[in-house]
């Protein structure tokens, strides 16, 4: 069994995750109601919307929650890269 752990932007990951299971729930009854195309294509771009921002929330928190701590006590050069790789995570 993996260990339990709560970051600080969990709350967060998880309001998005409603929000987007809403979005996928909404879509779902659009298709059964024969609603038009652009209409769905609009929800599931919010439901993808939603889940993105969620995952990286996540890969986030966790260098920040993680990678931090461990960087923090090591060399400038380490710190340095910590940081770049944080920067470059906003691209996923």
């Amino acid at each position: 069994m993996s260990e339990k752990h709560l970051h600080k932007a969990h709350p967060d990951v998880i309001k998005r995750l409603k929000r987007a299971s809403g979005h996928l729930q909404n879509v779902i009854s659009m298709m059964e109601e024969e609603r038009p195309c652009l209409d769905i294509a609009q929800q599931l771009h919010a439901v993808e919307r939603a889940i993105s921002a969620a995952k990286k929330l996540v890969v986030h928190d966790h260098l920040d929650y993680c990678l931090e701590e461990v960087a923090s006590a090591g060399p400038a050069a380490m710190r340095s890269s910590v940081a770049e790789f944080k920067d470059i995570t906003k691209y996923l």
